[in-house]
């Protein structure tokens, strides 16, 4: 039988060990972790990445214990709105997007995949092209090889060299909160330099996140800080704000990776942030990694070049990578004029236009053809070596 080796038990990773468990492989993953769990934060799954659990056989599992968006846009820090989402052309055109807590996506992924498939607090040290991982424990060894392992992958290293991420000039914070009062329509809002937004989750609590430019490292930046910022915001900021506990928050300088030459080496493929993370501003991060994932496992069981799955991976997460990276350096203008023009442009701008925009992100189809099952036992062909 073949076998899959994942270096990593993240969404990424575990859709992935879903992935080829359908279609009849034997998987290892290897999670550095001593326990996989996730942070608290609420997540997005856009109409694609749904499609995406659907091939997994998990859309139905995920919808359960997700809600369904049903309203978005950008507001100034005054709460006037600049832009409104068209939600219902979404739906009628792809689906309806959903929002949900990261553990409980992680928690679904993870009673999803074999029993002692999971091999936790295991450190990958290095990963040969043959399919080789040297780790903490000894060596494993794959007809594929998954470097699932996030921005600082140790098994990129091995597809690309040394490869450092790019700061993307501001930090967030992250938070879930229990509200006192119910809240209305969720989306952003944009300010000069600093943006908060807020969404509901299925059980009533609010998921928060904010950013704001700052250098990368810079200490601090609490309770305190948040409420500094954004306590003179419009409702339900101020109160959303004074909900929040200080051990709840979580605050991360935001980092993408430059664009690979390649996603594939031998026998080892990259997926998720070790190939393309990106900064949170459309919401796809772990929506592509589950679009890897399936992808991936398509390509390897029916006998593919590795090198078929880099060319339908590569260039569409290149392109959401920059598009993301784009609007962030839209949303986080601080010049007065520039924050003026961006807002004047915003307005103006038809919410069908912004419903086309989307298009190239949320069009993607899951591939087709052929029984899941009907190439178990027939391993990939390997590729001849890296494409430059």
């Amino acid at each position: 039988m073949p076998k899959a080796v994942i270096v990593g038990g993240g969404i990424g990773g575990l859709a992935t060990a879903i992935a080829f468990t359908l279609r009849g492989w034997e998987i290892e993953v290897l999670e550095r972790s001593t326990r996989i769990e996730e942070v608290g934060a609420g997540i997005s799954l856009w109409p694609n990445a749904l499609r995406a659990l659907a091939a997994l056989g998990l859309d139905e599992t995920v919808r359960g214990r997700a809600r369904e968006e049903d309203s978005a846009g950008i507001r100034d820090r005054k709460g006037r709105w600049l832009s409104r989402t068209d939600t219902e052309a979404i739906r009628v055109h792809y689906g309806s997007p959903v929002m949900m807590h990261r553990a409980d996506l992680l928690d679904i992924l993870r009673r999803a995949v074999p029993e002692g498939a999971v091999r936790t607090g295991i450190s990958v040290t290095a990963v040969q092209p043959d399919g080789t991982v040297v780790h903490s424990a000894g060596t494993s060894a794959g007809d594929v090889v998954v470097g699932a392992d996030g921005i600082h992958s140790v098994v990129r290293r091995a597809v690309c060299g040394a490869i450092e991420p790019r700061y993307s000039g501001y930090t967030a914070w992250r938070t879930v909160i229990t509200p006192t009062e119910p809240v209305g329509e969720m989306g952003e809002s944009w300010g000069s330099g600093q943006r908060f937004g807020y969404s509901t989750l299925p059980d009533g609590r609010v998921y928060c996140f904010a950013t704001a430019d700052m250098a990368a490292g810079t200490p601090g930046g609490g309770l305190d800080e948040l409420r500094a910022r954004f306590g003179s915001w419009h409702d339900p900021i101020p109160a959303l704000l004074a909900a929040v506990g200080e051990t709840a928050i979580l605050k991360h300088d935001l980092y993408d990776l430059p664009p690979l030459k390649t996603f594939v080496a031998g026998r080892i493929a990259l997926l998720g942030d070790a190939a393309h993370a990106m900064t949170p501003n459309l919401g796809q991060g772990a929506c592509q990694a589950l679009e890897d994932a399936v992808v991936l496992a398509h390509v390897a069981t029916r006998g593919g070049d590795l090198t078929d799955y880099d060319s339908q991976r590569r260039p569409r997460t290149q392109m959401i990578v920059k598009r993301s990276r784009l609007i962030g350096a839209v949303g986080q203008l601080s010049s007065p004029m520039a924050v003026l023009a961006r807002n004047a442009l915003l307005r103006l701008t038809p919410s069908s236009t912004q419903f086309k925009s989307l298009a190239p992100v949320l069009d993607w189809e899951s591939p087709r053809g052929g029984d899941q099952r009907s190439s178990s036992t027939s391993p990939m062909r390997t590729p001849s070596g890296p494409r430059t």
